[in-house]
């Protein structure tokens, strides 16, 4: 972030630091799934998650604040598809229950910022 706090590019936003980090994380959980589904569960759990981040950094790159928005939607969609997985990935003992927590409360904590994201942009272009 700049000195003066303010927020010049999409890796200041907190929403899209903690997609990351959960991006991050599910590649490295991913990494023991069974090698039969590496282009089953592992790749859309893994294209899903990097969608979340994706979708964020290019909704803060767009003009308007509608544009911005729908960008942040997308990316909460995709959020929601990846805690869908997670849950089928823990279901079918492919992740611990510890991982899955984890991994779970990383992707609850996304939410709730990418909430306040798109809230906040609303906000601000009505």
């Amino acid at each position: 972030m700049s000195q003066e706090g303010k927020i010049r590019d999409f890796k200041d936003l907190v929403a899209w630091q903690k997609a990351h980090s959960l991006a991050v994380e599910i590649y490295k959980a991913t990494e023991n799934f069974p090698k039969n589904e590496q282009f089953g569960l592992t790749n859309q759990i893994r294209r899903a998650s990097v969608s979340v981040a994706s979708n964020i950094a290019e909704g803060f790159g767009r003009r308007t604040g509608a544009d911005r928005v729908h960008f942040y939607d997308m990316a909460r969609g995709s959020l929601h598809e990846t805690q869908a997985q997670l849950l089928i990935a823990k279901d079918v003992g492919f992740l611990s229950e510890d991982a899955y927590t984890n991994i779970e409360a990383m992707s609850t904590e996304c939410h709730k910022l990418l909430t306040g994201l798109i809230n906040k942009t609303r906000t601000l272009n009505s």
